[in-house]
């Protein structure tokens, strides 16, 4: 093989690597839009905005666990039942989210808890009524048992399942220090998307129903819906 001969083999070589990786990318792509596109046909098929969030929290569950088992390379993550730094962030919900979570409570808490849980969210909705920002309020969630594990797991906002961390003491730091460097934790990249999808699919939704599509501070929101029921 001569000089020129090993170039061009080389270079032939990675050539052909290069366009198959343009093209894993562009099929890589394709994933958040034909998630987007399924979740526009379970949103429409909802008889409400409740039924609607709970369809499309179970579709990002099942997207986010696919991505977990089926794409290489996914970052070990350090979230565990009972890590609950995170549960002390100020939440919005899209609409449909405290409809389904209202269901559940109605359901599940006793007339006792759900007396409790309101007074908990009174608290909470009034320190975020007063917080000067909103990005820095530290508040303890109030559907955060005393055991620091989610009372409503099975129904939690969007938002919650989006949240991943690689680090327990970088999401201390986060919340209870003083990081001023904006950085933030970082996020599984597909996972976070999977959810944000997810979140303006709903908003959609209501659009579309002709219904308010803003998103409300959790607790705002939660007690507005238990108040309805």
């Amino acid at each position: 093989m001569s000089a020129q001969d090993a170039i061009d083999f080389v270079s032939d070589n990675i050539a052909e690597v290069g366009e198959l990786m343009r093209s894993l990318s562009g099929r890589y792509e394709a994933i958040f839009g034909n998630f987007r596109s399924a979740c526009g046909v379970v949103c429409d098929r909802a008889a409400d905005l409740s039924e609607a969030a709970r369809d499309i929290a179970d579709l990002a569950t099942a997207a986010s666990a696919s991505v977990y088992a089926h794409i290489p390379n996914q970052p070990a993550l350090a979230c565990s039942s009972g890590c609950a730094a995170c549960c002390h962030l100020y939440v919005q919900v899209p609409p449909g989210i405290a409809g389904m979570m209202a269901d559940h409570i109605a359901t599940h808490f006793s007339p006792s808890e759900r007396e409790t849980l309101h007074g908990r969210l009174e608290l909470a909705a009034a320190a975020a009524r007063d917080a000067a920002e909103l990005t820095k309020l530290r508040h303890r969630c109030p559907l955060l048992g005393d055991d620091n594990r989610c009372t409503v797991y099975d129904v939690r906002p969007l938002t919650c399942r989006a949240f991943t961390s690689r680090s327990v003491a970088r999401c201390n730091d986060l919340v209870f220090g003083d990081i001023a460097d904006g950085s933030g934790v970082e996020q599984n990249a597909a996972h976070y998307r999977i959810h944000m999808e997810a979140t303006f699919a709903l908003e959609q939704a209501a659009r579309d129903r002709g219904l308010p599509a803003e998103q409300k501070g959790l607790a705002e929101a939660l007690l507005a819906e238990m108040g309805s029921r």
